[in-house]
C-alpha cells in the first residue's frame, strides 16, 4: 500500500467503486439509441483510461528497480498475469508518446485518438527521414492526428505511408523510391521456401515471398481456379461437395507446374532443370509397381502416376555433339545461350565473386558491360555469379571491379 494518498490513486479507487455500482445494472433493457451512446462513450473512456495507464508506465522505471524486474512491462505482466508481449508493446508506445510525440499523446489522453490509431501514427512518424526538418515532422504529426478523427487504423496506415507527400512533396518521390528499395531488399533477404516430408505421401510447403512474387503466383493460380476452369481444376469434388479455395489453389499449383514448358524455365547451371523418372517399359505400360524419382529429394511414386506424367510430359532426347551452336552472338540476343553457359561453366568453374565458393550449378550469367548499355552477349563480356552476388552486381550501392585473375571484387560505395 502507498504511504500517502495521491489524486491518481484516489481516482483509481473511486473508479473501482463506480464500476461496482455499474455492474449492478442490466444493460439488456436499454433502448437501442441508449446502447449505442453507451458503447461509444465506454470505448472513449476506456481509451482515455488506457492512455493514463501508459502515462504511468512511461515514468515507472523505479517500480521495476525495486523488484529487480527488467522493466515495468515485465513487472506489470507478472503482477497482473497478463501477456508480456502485449505489456512490452504498451511500454514502447508509452515511451514514444511521453518522450517524442507529445501532440499525439495529448490526443490519446483526451480520447480523440485510440491506441490502435496511435500505434499506426507512431510507426508512420518514425519512418520519416532522419534528416527531415523538425517543423515538418511536427506538421506530419498534427496532420495524422487530424486524420485520426476520420479514418480507422487500416486507412490511417496507408495515409501515413504517404505523409511525406503532404508535408514535403519536393523530396517525397525520391524518399519513396529509397523506402521501396529497402523493402524489396529486405523481402529478398527474408524470402524462403521450405519442404517438409510428412511421411504420408504428402509434403508441406512453407514459403515467404516478396509481395510482387506472391501477387504473380496468386494471379497464375487464380487463372487455374477461375469459374470457367472449374470443369478441370476446381469447383465440386467427386462427392459433389464444393472444394475449399485453399485446396483449389493447391491443385492449381500442381497443374501449373505440370503445364510449364521446361525449355522456357531459367537454366539450372545452363541447362533446363529435369526431373528424371525411372521405371521399366513393363511398368509404364501396365501402371503397376513403383517408379523411382531422381531429384534433390529422391523418392518413389506409383507407376500409375508415372504413366500419367508420361502422357503429358515432353520427352527431350539428350543430343551430344550438336552442330551449328553459336557462342558469340554479339548484339543479336540478350540472353546467353545454353552453349555459352557450358563454355562459361568450363571457364569459370563457379561464382567468380572474390572469396565466394558457390558451385557452378547455382550460378547465373552476368554481363560485365551491361547489355542495356551496349555490352555484347559473348564470352569475353560474360561472367558467372551466384544469385547473391548477381544482385550485388546490379545494386547501385556497390561497385565491382574485375581483378587480373578474372574474379570480381565488390566494394560498398561510401
Amino acid at each position: 500500500m502507498a504511504t500517502a494518498t495521491h489524486p491518481l490513486l484516489n481516482f483509481a479507487h473511486a473508479l473501482s467503486g463506480a464500476l461496482d455500482k455499474a455492474a449492478g445494472h442490466e444493460p439488456l433493457f436499454l433502448p437501442a439509441p441508449a446502447k449505442a451512446e453507451l458503447l461509444v462513450e465506454l470505448h472513449r473512456q476506456e481509451q482515455r483510461l488506457a492512455a493514463l495507464r501508459l502515462r504511468v508506465m512511461a515514468v515507472a522505471a523505479d517500480v521495476a528497480e525495486e523488484t529487480a524486474a527488467r522493466d515495468v512491462a515485465d513487472w506489470l505482466a507478472h503482477a497482473t498475469h497478463d501477456d508480456p508481449a502485449a505489456a512490452h508493446r504498451d511500454l514502447q508506445l508509452a515511451e514514444a508518446l511521453d518522450r517524442t510525440w507529445r501532440c499525439l499523446g495529448g490526443a490519446v489522453a483526451a480520447g480523440e485518438v485510440n491506441l490502435a490509431q496511435a500505434r499506426v501514427i507512431v510507426r508512420a512518424l518514425e519512418a520519416l527521414p532522419d534528416d527531415l526538418a523538425p517543423e515538418l515532422v511536427a506538421k506530419a504529426e498534427e496532420h495524422l492526428v487530424d486524420l485520426a478523427g476520420q479514418y480507422g487504423p487500416r486507412v490511417l496506415e496507408r495515409l501515413g505511408r504517404r505523409i511525406l507527400e503532404v508535408v514535403a512533396p519536393d523530396i517525397a518521390e525520391a524518399e519513396e523510391g529509397r523506402k521501396l528499395e529497402d523493402e524489396e531488399r529486405r523481402a529478398r533477404e527474408t524470402t524462403r521456401l521450405d519442404f517438409k516430408r510428412l511421411g504420408d505421401g504428402s509434403t508441406r510447403l512453407m514459403a515467404k515471398l516478396p509481395d510482387a512474387v506472391a501477387d504473380r503466383l496468386r494471379t497464375y493460380l487464380d487463372a487455374f481456379t477461375s469459374p470457367r476452369h472449374d470443369n478441370t481444376t476446381g469447383g465440386a469434388g467427386t462427392d459433389g461437395a464444393m472444394i475449399p479455395a485453399s485446396r483449389k489453389r493447391g491443385l492449381a499449383f500442381a497443374a501449373l507446374l505440370e503445364h510449364l514448358d521446361p525449355a522456357k524455365l531459367p537454366d539450372h547451371g545452363g541447362d533446363a532443370t529435369t526431373v528424371v523418372i525411372t521405371l521399366s517399359l513393363k511398368q509404364l505400360r501396365s501402371g503397376l509397381g513403383a517408379a523411382g524419382v531422381i531429384t534433390s529429394e529422391s523418392g518413389d511414386i506409383s507407376a500409375t502416376e508415372a504413366r500419367r506424367l508420361a502422357c503429358t510430359a515432353h520427352l527431350i532426347p539428350a543430343v551430344l555433339g550438336s552442330t551449328g551452336e553459336v557462342l558469340d552472338l554479339g548484339r543479336r540476343a540478350r540472353l546467353f545461350t545454353p552453349a555459352q553457359h557450358r563454355a562459361l561453366r568450363l571457364r569459370d568453374g563457379g561464382c567468380r565473386a572474390e572469396g565466394c565458393t558457390v558451385p557452378v550449378a547455382w550460378t547465373e550469367a552476368h554481363h560485365w558491360d551491361p547489355w542495356s548499355h551496349g555490352g555484347p552477349t559473348n564470352l569475353d563480356n560474360g561472367v558467372l555469379l551466384c544469385n547473391f552476388h548477381h544482385h550485388r552486381a546490379h545494386d547501385h550501392r556497390y561497385q565491382h571491379d574485375r581483378l587480373p585473375n578474372g574474379d570480381h571484387r565488390f566494394t560498398r560505395r561510401t
